[in-house]
């Protein structure tokens, strides 16, 4: 395996094999993880890269700590308060996570723990995912007055409509046997042999044709998804407006704060 990203503090290490397997690792267990601008930015120079190597076979998203990922930054967000920074946030979310659908390779997500909101929409956008027992799924935004929208977009194309509008409605948590039977990952396994069965799962499809696994994601996509960048835009949007708006700004403070939010009345 190749070294590692030079610097141990990045926000996201990028290593790749002699298999051409590419193991990008959220490296931000301080912070579970959150995707802040320069987790954003680092993945997506990641996947830039991936995306014009013909030696690509497939990437492993992992994450160092109890978290997989916890979403987004909520401290960050709501220092600053503008709707314009918001779309270009939830834009540059959606461009990683498209990117992740349009590279020729099979993309695994790696779930060792807590993977909520924008965390659950990576699992979600990614072509697998192998899960720990220990791992939850949630997206609740909901609790503090913001409707996960754009994690919706992928959630509800892996699994039964009522089963995600339950998780996003609610915001309650599904553990990784739940997620298995609804759809949203495919294996579940004890923490400890999380590594073999990615690797399991990696052996098997390094044993297919590259460009064959190409045609056939770009396929499976392309016919199942028509339209996904129009719901893209428009979840954006809507997610945009919706933490401009009083009620989501009162719960993300009361959030940081500790407290129940005092929900505006509505108008």
């Amino acid at each position: 395996m190749s070294a590692a990203t030079a610097d141990a503090s990045a926000p996201v290490l990028h290593t790749q094999d002699a298999r051409g397997v590419h193991r990008l690792v959220l490296n931000r267990p301080a912070t579970f993880n959150t995707l802040s601008e320069d987790v954003l930015a680092t993945l997506q120079a990641a996947l830039d890269v991936i995306a014009v190597d013909p030696l690509a076979r497939a990437v492993v998203i992992s994450a160092q700590g109890k978290a997989f990922c916890a979403g987004h930054n909520l401290k960050d967000m709501r220092t600053q308060p503008e709707l314009a920074y918001y779309q270009k946030l939830f834009v540059q979310c959606t461009r990683m996570m498209l990117s992740i659908q349009k590279l020729p390779v099979p993309v695994i997500a790696q779930v060792q723990g807590l993977a909520t909101a924008a965390g659950c929409q990576l699992v979600a956008q990614c072509d697998l995912a192998v899960a720990a027992g220990n791992a939850s799924f949630g997206v609740n935004g909901i609790d503090v007055g913001l409707f996960c929208a754009t994690p919706s977009v992928p959630l509800v194309r892996n699994m039964p409509a009522k089963q995600a509008m339950e998780m996003l409605m609610t915001g309650d948590f599904i553990t990784g046997d739940e997620a298995r039977v609804r759809g949203l990952v495919n294996r579940v396994v004890p923490l400890d042999s999380l590594d073999a069965e990615v690797e399991k799962l990696l052996q098997s499809l390094l044993l297919k044709p590259r460009e064959a696994l190409a045609m056939g994601k770009a396929l499976f996509y392309q016919q199942r998804e028509t339209g996904i960048e129009a719901a893209y835009q428009l979840a954006g949007q809507s997610m945009a407006c919706n933490m401009a708006h009083a009620v989501a700004q009162e719960g993300v403070q009361a959030f940081i704060e500790k407290r129940k939010p005092q929900w505006p009345p509505a108008p």
